[in-house]
């Protein structure tokens, strides 16, 4: 690389991690937070069988495991419109990714909470707990530890997704990447760099996830 390109990507440094801490991040843990509570809320349903409730909640499964996540956000963000629901880009994004990440993350919980023997619900029940204490305090936090690995794997990948929200216009790094390249024509140096960013939040994730198995290896 010339003097040129260097000086470029050392100048555009902070303006790409600038949106990647500002956007981003809060982006990712905003979805990822609404998206574990309706994960939540869809694995308890459909274990429960609750009729009309369960076929409803595979529906949802269904449709937005089946679908990109790139159609999901067009189809919130420039479909909604034409029937009369409009969005600001970040809400639009947010909603999108936390029904994604609902619908995968729902089967990671379900695959948990199943994966926990049944004598630990009729032993709750022995000790007069009702339904939702054995949730609570018994079925829940066993089948959080199972799930924890799988869950951050999700996590980390909704980091990385969060590029796709460029495609309506979100200000997040990626997109401030393209808005460089296309003024200083040197794309290929544009989005390696913007690469690299992401990588390093993904480094830091990853480590973050190991202490976390580590920390629930040795509690439990």
């Amino acid at each position: 690389m010339n003097e040129r390109v260097w000086t470029l990507l050392l100048d555009s440094f902070p303006k790409l991690i600038l949106p990647g801490l500002k956007v981003t991040i809060p982006l990712t843990v905003l979805s990822f937070c609404f998206g574990l509570i309706i994960a939540l809320l869809v694995a308890l349903v459909r274990i429960a069988r609750i009729r009309g409730l369960s076929q409803l909640a595979s529906l949802y499964v269904w449709i937005f495991r089946g679908t990109p996540l790139l159609v999901q956000l067009f189809i919130i963000f420039f479909g909604l419109p034409s029937i009369g629901i409009t969005l600001n880009a970040f809400p639009a994004a947010v909603i999108a990714f936390s029904l994604n990440v609902g619908a995968y993350t729902s089967e990671t919980l379900r695959a948990a909470i199943t994966s926990i023997p049944e004598g630990q619900m009729e032993a709750g029940y022995t000790v007069g707990l009702n339904y939702f204490e054995i949730l609570r305090y018994i079925i829940l936090p066993q089948a959080f530890k199972v799930a924890f690995p799988p869950l951050f794997n999700s996590f980390i990948g909704l980091t990385k997704d969060t590029s796709l929200a460029a495609g309506i216009t979100v200000a997040e790094m990626f997109l401030k990447a393209q808005q460089i390249a296309a003024r200083t024509y040197e794309p290929f140096a544009l989005y390696c760099e913007v690469g690299l960013i992401y990588l390093l939040f993904c480094t830091v994730l990853s480590r973050l996830q190991a202490y976390g198995e580590r920390k629930l290896s040795v509690h439990e």
